[in-house]
């Protein structure tokens, strides 16, 4: 998601609308054997102009690896990688690698981003901050489902069903998009996007630093990736931070549907605020009339459309505007000029997620800003696991959310490209064990739209003996750095930077 929208201070990224996935022929082979070969050495220079690091100057490399790993011998892609140097090389311990989620978000640039936030000066001491634009995304082999700006397509999750036909209908766009992406990739990558095999990039990128293990911080998805990696490669992994969590290795048709589940319990949230500002922005004078205000518009919406605005977008930018307190200025604003508006006034979008986010098709026809984004978020949920094929399915499902969960429910049930995928998952989610050691701290706040708070009870259950719950009594996606618990946030620093790893699970309030 762009950064129109702000989740804490930064918007971690988790949902953002793509396609991919096939079927390896290779034979089995252990997930250690396959990350386990030693890189080369990667060779420093500056980073592309258009990897935004601020005031904060960081260095990139490429490094080459292979494209299926079960042929590690076979054809390569490559993958960036960038770098901040510890301030303080004398307490340096070693290296922080970092993922800001997505799937299809790049992290290039998330050192410095780090920085902007305030990620304390003992962190960059102790680490060198390694981002990385995962396999697929940005500078590392980028793929394309060839997504144009006339194309009805809302991305990051499928688009509200306000009744039966309406999921039968996004079946259609779902298995047409599907179709596009598998004949736009001429590269033969949708098969290998999978979270599993940029795991095994992230060892292939350990070697090449030199590094016997490697420390990891990942924020949303990302806590998918570092749940894989440390599950892979547990000798390998120093201290882990997983923070805002999907709940396993992947993310899956469940994993979406509970952005319906997020978005109920981070609403209330919304809707006190708006109230408080009843004589500002009009919504309604208590959390409850707030409510009405969401169902009013989104229907209205539905039955006519504003310049091309409907409820589905109504709704989905609703969903992101619960990311943290920090978006909800904007949000308000976005309900404010679609509920009253002035003659002639159209929809406030953000100006910056306009571009990327789900916004009415225009006629031009142009690569859609977004596509690698979507086309990457795509690839590698449609990759990870196994999806309903079967229509009725979803038409079930849509029927239940929507009583269960009415603000979103009826969108994060619906029909995504997966459900027509043409390359099967080429291997299962990596399991989590539980073997290892003691080393995953997992941080989740309690109302988290994007990240439901179970997500974190389950990650934690499925790690067992090797993990700690951090539970914070907050709204927003995103605890360290990106949110502002001070609890949570001494804990995980003391961890990270004095290896204090808590004897029992902790609550902050």
């Amino acid at each position: 998601m762009g950064r129109g929208w702000r989740a804490g201070r930064s918007l971690p990224l988790l949902a953002a609308a793509a396609l991919a996935g096939s079927l390896v022929a290779a034979a089995p082979v252990t997930a250690d054997d396959r990350g386990a070969e030693p890189g080369p050495g990667l060779e420093w220079g500056p980073c592309p102009e258009e990897v935004a690091t601020g005031s904060t100057a960081l260095e990139c490399s490429t490094l080459a690896v292979p494209l299926d790993y079960g042929d590690p011998d076979g054809a390569e892609i490559e993958i960036m990688v960038s770098r901040l140097s510890s301030a303080a090389p004398g307490e340096r311990r070693g290296v922080l690698l970092l993922n800001p989620g997505g799937p299809g978000s790049s992290g290039l640039g998330m050192p410095a981003d780090l920085v902007s936030l305030g990620i304390p000066g003992s962190v960059l001491n102790s680490y060198d901050l390694i981002g990385m634009d995962p396999r697929g995304v940005g500078r590392s082999s980028p793929v394309s489902c060839g997504f144009t700006t006339d194309q009805d397509y809302i991305g990051n999750v499928p688009p509200y069903a306000v009744d039966d036909d309406a999921v039968v209908a996004q079946a259609g766009i779902a298995e047409a998009v599907a179709a596009q992406c598998a004949g736009n990739d001429g590269a033969g990558l949708l098969p290998h996007l999978s979270t599993a095999n940029t795991a095994r990039d992230m060892d292939r990128v350990r070697a090449a630093l030199g590094e016997e293990e490697v420390s990891y911080f990942g924020v949303s998805y990302g806590s998918a990736l570092g749940a894989a990696y440390t599950s892979l490669f547990p000798g390998r992994s120093d201290r882990i931070v997983l923070d805002s969590n999907v709940g396993d290795t992947y993310l899956g048709s469940e994993g979406v549907r509970a952005f319906g589940r997020g978005a109920e319990e981070a609403f209330p949230d919304f809707a006190a605020w708006a109230a408080q500002r009843h004589d500002t922005y009009g919504l309604g004078a208590t959390p409850g009339e707030v409510r009405e205000t969401y169902f009013e518009i989104a229907e209205r919406l539905d039955a006519e459309p504003m310049e091309g605005f409907d409820g589905r977008h109504f709704r989905f930018y609703t969903f992101i505007g619960l990311y943290g307190e920090a978006n909800y200025t904007t949000a308000a604003q976005m309900w404010q000029s679609v509920h009253d508006p002035a003659p002639g006034q159209a929809p406030r979008l953000p100006q910056e997620e306009a571009a990327g986010g789900p916004v009415p098709a225009s006629g031009a026809g142009e690569p859609a800003p977004a596509d690698n984004a979507w086309s990457s978020f795509l690839a590698v949920t449609c990759a990870d696991s196994d999806w309903p094929a079967d229509v009725a399915d979803y038409r079930s499902a849509v029927a239940e959310d929507r009583e269960r969960y009415p603000l979103l429910g009826a969108a994060t049930a619906n029909v995504m490209p997966c459900a027509f995928w043409h390359h099967e998952p080429s291997e299962p989610p990596v399991e989590i064990t539980g073997r290892g050691p003691e080393n995953v701290l997992i941080l989740q706040n309690l109302r988290d739209a994007g990240t439901p708070y179970s997500g974190g009870v389950a990650l934690d259950e499925r790690f067992g003996e090797r993990s700690r719950l951090v539970s914070v009594d907050a709204n927003g996606h995103g605890v360290y750095v990106y949110g502002d618990n001070e609890c949570a946030w001494d804990v995980t620093t003391r961890y990270l930077v004095d290896g204090e790893f808590p004897e029992q699970d902790v609550s902050c309030r």
